[in-house]
C-alpha cells in the first residue's frame, strides 16, 4: 500500500478541506474569529486525521480511532456548512453540493473503522528485534 496520499478518501477531504478555505475568503470579516476559524479548523482536521490514523494502521484500534476522529470532525463541518447556509454565506446548491461530498467521506471513514485489519500493513513497519540488536551494537 502507498502512502496516505494514495486513499481516495484522503484525497477527497483534502479537496473539501482547500474548497471550503476558499469559499471562506468570502465570508464577512466579522466571522473571521468564529464560523471562519471553526470551519476551516474541523474542514482541515480530516484530512490531517486521516493521515495520522494511516500511519499508525499497524495498530488496528489505534487506526480506527484516528478514522473516528476524522469522521467527526466531518460531521462537525457539516454543522458549519448548515450554519453558513443559514446564515446566507453560501448558496444551497453549494452546500448541498459539500454536505454530499463530507457524506461519502464519512461511508468511506465507516468503512475503515468497521474494518481496520484491510488496512493493516502485510509486514510490520516496526524494527524486528534482529535489526533492534543491530542497532544496540
Amino acid at each position: 500500500m502507498d502512502g496516505h496520499e494514495s486513499l481516495r478518501v484522503f484525497q477527497l477531504a483534502y479537496k473539501l478541506a482547500m474548497e471550503i478555505f476558499e469559499i471562506t475568503r468570502a465570508f464577512p470579516k466579522e466571522e473571521r474569529y468564529s464560523l471562519t476559524d471553526q470551519i476551516r479548523r474541523s474542514s482541515r482536521s480530516v484530512p490531517a486525521n486521516i493521515a495520522e490514523g494511516y500511519r499508525k494502521r499497524q495498530y488496528p484500534n489505534a487506526f480506527a480511532s484516528k478514522m473516528s476522529d476524522a469522521d467527526g470532525e466531518a460531521t462537525e463541518t457539516q454543522v458549519w456548512l448548515d450554519v453558513s447556509k443559514d446564515c446566507r454565506y453560501i448558496d444551497p446548491s453549494t452546500h448541498g453540493r459539500l454536505i454530499s461530498e463530507y457524506k461519502e467521506v464519512g461511508s468511506m471513514l465507516g468503512h475503515m473503522i468497521n474494518n481496520p485489519l484491510k488496512f493493516k500493513p502485510r509486514s510490520s513497519a516496526l524494527p524486528s528485534a534482529t535489526a533492534n540488536r543491530q542497532l544496540d551494537r
